[in-house]
């Protein structure tokens, strides 16, 4: 057989085949659309029964009294050598980048857990573990769900037998502890919060998901605050220590300096008409005593407000571009995008169906004639 025939067999059989799928569409087509539809029909539901969610986010700047001086030429410097520092900057301060890290900690998402949040129609507030423990309800497709994805982690736990940390094992070692109750709203935490940090142009967006508007709005502006309030309450932190230091030191000089301030006033009151160089003497120790404190007492006084100073310029000022709202659309369940999904997937699972049946009845009648 020569090269052309070959191709032309191979070609023919190539049409041969074709036509054999598109004649097996068409006598299977009744089969292929009811399969679709079912699809369809699921996918139809599980848009419907999906719980509503939405999203609520806002973006900020975090700057520093340093960031406009040392900062820039820093970063000017280092983009000159191909170092991007990624708006890291030189003092005792939490970066941007690790901003979701500190929300993803353990303390951190429990100061989460009690957070106020207004229920639907109501002006009552509870906590969110409150909610989520006591009054939420996920609906139909939401306990199916739950129990369909969680039905893997029970039954690896029933098999290995785990038994929670208790509070005596572990408040020797003074352990943090997580309950199974505190362990499944983390979990849940995770799905609904998301921090981005953008290292190129140096700002945080923060977006929380919830299935009412208005508690969604809520817990993204406590997450905010208590985000800001974290990385303040850690720059400022040595200038704080140092503070407290100065003011404590300020106080005990301050005492002395009053009472030997009043020491030589009654001294100088009792002895205003007596002329002696004992008098003399002990005038000129009280005042030396005096000046000395006073000194002190002042520069004291100095370095208090220098440290003052010193915490308020440390204090990181957040510029906030994008601030927290009330989402007006939901942005879950996208239903069209859910039906055109499961009528494609339906489309997909009928042509399997019938492609595979067609092949495993050509495979039988060449083994039959075999």
């Amino acid at each position: 057989m020569s090269k052309l025939d070959k191709k032309y067999k191979e070609k023919e059989d190539y049409e041969i085949d074709l036509i054999g799928l598109v004649k097996a569409v068409w006598i299977s087509r009744r089969l292929i659309i009811s399969i679709t539809l079912i699809f369809m029909v699921i996918g139809l539901l599980v848009a419907l029964l999906s719980q509503k969610e939405y999203t609520a986010s806002s973006t900020f700047v975090p700057q520093t009294a340093e960031s406009g001086k040392n900062g820039s030429s820093l970063s000017g410097l280092a983009s000159l050598a191909g170092i991007n520092l990624g708006g890291v900057s030189g003092g005792s301060e939490i970066p941007p980048i690790l901003y979701p890290k500190l929300v993803s900690s353990v303390p951190f998402r429990k100061m989460l857990l009690d957070a106020e949040i207004s229920l639907p129609g109501s002006n009552e507030k509870v906590t969110y573990k409150k909610y989520y423990t006591q009054i939420y309800s996920p609906g139909i497709l939401g306990i199916v769900k739950e129990y369909t994805l969680g039905l893997p982690g029970k039954l690896i736990k029933v098999f290995r037998n785990d038994s929670p940390i208790t509070d005596s094992s572990a408040s020797d070692q003074n352990l943090m502890i997580v309950s199974k109750e505190d362990y499944d709203l983390f979990k849940r935490l995770e799905g609904q919060l998301e921090v981005k940090s953008n290292d190129k142009e140096g700002f945080t967006s923060i977006s929380f998901i919830m299935p009412d508007p208005k508690m969604a709005a809520q817990m993204a502006k406590f997450t905010e605050s208590l985000l800001q309030k974290e990385v303040i309450a850690y720059k400022i932190q040595n200038a704080r220590e140092q503070l407290k230091f100065t003011e404590s030191q300020f106080e005990e000089k301050k005492e002395e300096f009053q009472k030997i301030q009043a020491e030589l006033s009654n001294f100088r009151d009792r002895n205003q008409n007596i002329v002696s160089a004992s008098v003399n003497n002990e005038l000129q120790r009280l005042e030396a005593e005096y000046n000395f404190a006073f000194n002190i007492y002042t520069e004291l006084a100095k370095q208090l407000e220098q440290a003052k100073l010193q915490v308020s310029k440390d204090t990181p000022v957040f510029s906030i571009i994008e601030p927290v709202t009330v989402p007006a659309e939901k942005s879950a369940p996208k239903r069209p995008l859910i039906l055109i999904v499961f009528t494609f997937v339906g489309l997909v699972v009928a042509l399997g169906v019938v492609f595979g049946t067609s092949t495993l009845r050509g495979l039988k009648e060449e083994w039959e004639k075999v």
